[in-house]
């Protein structure tokens, strides 16, 4: 209940500031991820590589609003036990987010900020769940950022883990 009421409220501030009067800093994003799997989800994954995508617009001369989806790959742990006589591989783990995305920019080079929606399970025995992804970001170039981030997506089960990112502005 808690989640999705800020998701709601999250989703109406995107709404309201999108109709505000925006800053000329419209931007269409789209990069590679790696990510290592925390708590729960590193005992049936030690990896994963994604795609972000994202566009967002200029609210103000600090904060941009957008919408944010992508791909993300979790590659299935193979475990052992005893001797080694009996291997268990888990299953692949792939998600699409699809998200409202938030940016401050308390400088020029820095910026943070999360997404915040829901994350859809492409394998058949697993369902999606609420999606929040808050990151830290680092302007290489004008067009190039790396940014940090911690993603968790949970339901009845959670899967979280910390990634890094390098993202091309188009």
């Amino acid at each position: 209940m808690r989640k999705n009421t800020l998701l709601l409220v999250i989703m109406a501030l995107v709404g309201l500031t999108a109709t505000a009067q925006s800053v000329d800093r419209s931007n269409f994003k789209a990069g590679i991820l790696a990510g290592m799997p925390i708590g729960d989800a590193s005992d049936y994954s030690t990896f994963a590589l994604g795609l972000d995508v994202a566009h967002h617009w200029g609210v103000s001369e600090l904060i941009d609003a957008g919408i944010a989806t992508g791909f993300i790959h979790a590659f299935g742990e193979s475990n052992s036990l005893g001797d080694g006589a009996i291997t268990y591989k888990f299953e692949d783990i792939q998600f699409i987010p699809v998200a409202a995305a938030l940016r401050i920019y308390p400088t020029y080079e820095f910026k943070f900020g999360a997404d915040v929606g829901y994350a859809l399970a492409l394998n058949e025995n697993m369902d999606g769940g609420f999606y929040i992804r808050p990151s830290i970001g680092y302007n290489i170039t004008g067009n190039t950022e790396l940014n940090v981030s911690y993603m968790s997506i949970s339901n009845d089960w959670e899967f979280s883990m910390v990634a890094v990112g390098l993202l091309f502005l188009f």
